[in-house]
């Protein structure tokens, strides 16, 4: 009965051929907004615009940094206050328009992941905003966390921030899919909420297949794009939407893109069901064998240095095509039977010049 929901969830998509051709045009349309006298544009969909109203813009960052195009009606307000929830929690914000910069005042920080300002635009002309925390272009060694299916142990989650919280080394945390059971608007917003009042750092995330339960997909409205590509201190990060177990074509038009960009650079690609299973006897992978050969060998020819899943709520390390694989759903999800492991989480200590120099797993119960 729990895969009826994934059923339900396609048919008002009735009139797309492919299974997640639907959720691929959405993310298209994340992150573009225009209310209350300003157009809002948050380049390659990095954010969800949580609200425009007059003189405030509110957005949800699924990544460390943001790059933002907002342009005032000659009509609207000078001075907006700009609110970014899931922040890096020493971000900055810069603007410019015309090539000057724009006055910017920092405002309150009432949690460490929600980054407040005030910047004086300048009505009809279009500024850019710039949301990263210091050297966040720098070349530069870090840890993040892996994380994935969290589903019905949303009560419990704070044990897992809390844990992540007492290494001061990590980051963000890179999460694989399944936030919640259903992916209901309730269920989505309670997510954030035990995020934002237990966690340091914030969360970037794809969606799993538990997201798809619900019929009008309020996944893309609270978090963004289900499949995405951000860089970091010299590190590329790629998250796709593998919901459906596969990857739509239009994904992977993308994809080919991004594997270009990372190629000579450490890259690290990050999906919610995996294309092989190590077990192969769990429905845990791909529907099509052809396909997730193609995609695994697509990523090894180049040379993606780390592939992270979700799904199958255990955890196993092994090799795709030479590329180091982990699956940790670990998230307090219904575990495997007999394992043992628990909740758990991976960190990852990443070098842009050396790679990937450790995967550790930190077990929570």
């Amino acid at each position: 009965m729990r895969y009826l929901g994934l059923l339900l969830a396609v048919l008002p998509l009735a009139g797309c051929v492919r299974p997640a051709e639907g959720r691929a045009l959405k993310d298209l349309e994340i992150g573009k907004a225009e209310s209350a006298g300003l157009a809002v544009v948050v380049e390659d969909g990095l954010g969800a615009v949580r609200s425009v109203e007059s003189g405030a813009l509110t957005l949800w960052g699924n990544a460390p940094v943001l790059r933002v195009r907002a342009t005032p009606a000659a009509a609207a307000p000078e001075w907006w206050t700009v609110v970014v929830r899931n922040a890096m929690p020493d971000a900055r914000l810069t603007a410019e328009a015309g090539g000057e910069l724009l006055e910017v005042e920092a405002g309150p920080t009432p949690v460490p992941t929600t980054r407040t300002w005030r910047v004086r635009l300048r009505p009809g002309s279009e500024a850019r905003l710039l949301v990263a925390p210091p050297g966040w272009d720098a070349p530069e060694p870090f840890r993040f966390v892996a994380l994935a299916d969290v589903q019905e142990a949303l009560p419990r989650v704070g044990d897992i921030y809390a844990r992540i919280n007492q290494d001061p080394s990590l980051r963000f945390i890179f999460f694989s899919g399944d936030l919640t059971e259903r992916g209901s608007r309730e269920e989505l917003q309670e997510f954030q909420e035990r995020l934002e009042a237990t966690s340091r750092i914030p969360l970037y995330a794809t969606l799993g297949n538990h997201e798809t339960f619900t019929l009008d997909l309020p996944y893309y409205e609270f978090v963004g794009r289900g499949s995405q590509h951000f860089t970091f201190q010299g590190v590329h990060f790629t998250q796709l939407d593998t919901g459906n177990g596969t990857v739509d074509p239009l994904v992977e038009q993308w994809l080919d893109g991004w594997l270009d960009e990372g190629q000579d650079a450490v890259h690290v690609v990050g999906m919610h069901i995996a294309p092989l299973d190590p077990v192969g006897l769990r429905n845990g992978s791909f529907s099509s064998r052809n396909e997730a050969a193609a995609l695994v060998g697509k990523m090894a020819r180049k040379k993606v240095d780390l592939t992270l899943y979700g799904h199958v709520h255990s955890y196993y390390a092994y090799s795709n095509a030479g590329i180091p694989a982990y699956i940790s759903g670990g998230g307090g999800a219904i575990p495997e039977r007999f394992d043992g492991l628990g909740r758990h989480y991976l960190t990852v200590d990443v070098h842009p010049a050396e790679g990937v120099r450790d995967v550790a797993v930190v077990r929570v119960d």
